[in-house]
């Protein structure tokens, strides 16, 4: 059975499976009933160094980003996004990522999940529309779910939102259960871990 998480609780992954090598990291949400404009919410992966930064734009892992052999994935193949899902409708995953930990570079130490709200501004959205967002942490070789975290920002103004992350400590793959809500989207999240957006 899972590991239900609340804000701020981390959770060794290793430690529940010793052999874990490649996960699945799903993020989910449903949009409260509203006229007006289709909400759009978008999933994306910040890979970190020790400074809590990017090493570079190739560590942004994203719905636009350049595709290598067909897929939104890092040069490394270390993460993949496996695709833009535009609505959010229906159950499970809206969105997901997948990481081999094998292949995560030795200088990256944690590996942030975010989502922002696509032209939020202009389309007088945020985080307080949304509900039932949660963001769950699957081994991919057997399909077990491992621990799992839902999110309750209520009334919430934000645009962006830390998910959770999952990072090392002590040889281990472990998660952190963040549910952390920014103002100014996507923008803001890629200045905020050293992409400059502004192009």
């Amino acid at each position: 059975m899972p590991i239900s998480l609340k804000k701020g609780e981390k959770i060794s992954l290793t430690k529940a499976a010793p052999s874990l090598k490649k996960i699945l990291v799903g993020l989910g949400w449903d949009v409260r009933a509203t006229s007006g404009t289709a909400f759009d919410l978008d999933a994306s992966a910040f890979l970190l160094g020790a400074n809590g930064k990017v090493r570079g734009d190739h560590d942004f892992v994203f719905y636009g980003m350049p595709k290598v052999g067909g897929k939104l994935i890092t040069a490394d193949g270390s993460v993949e996004h496996t695709g833009d899902n535009r609505t959010g409708a229906g159950d499970g995953d809206d969105e997901s990522l997948v990481v081999d930990l094998t292949k995560v570079g030795a200088d990256v130490q944690r590996i942030v999940f975010t989502a922002t709200i696509y032209e939020a501004k202009k389309r007088g959205q945020s985080f307080g529309q949304v509900t039932n967002a949660f963001i769950r942490v699957v081994n991919a070789e057997d399909n077990v779910e491992l621990c799992r975290f839902d999110i309750s920002e209520e009334a919430s103004t934000n645009t962006a939102l830390d998910f959770g992350a999952v990072y090392r400590k002590d040889g281990e793959w472990r998660f952190d259960a963040i549910g952390q809500g920014y103002d100014g989207g996507l923008e803001a999240m890629c200045n905020r871990y050293g992409i400059d957006a502004s192009e």
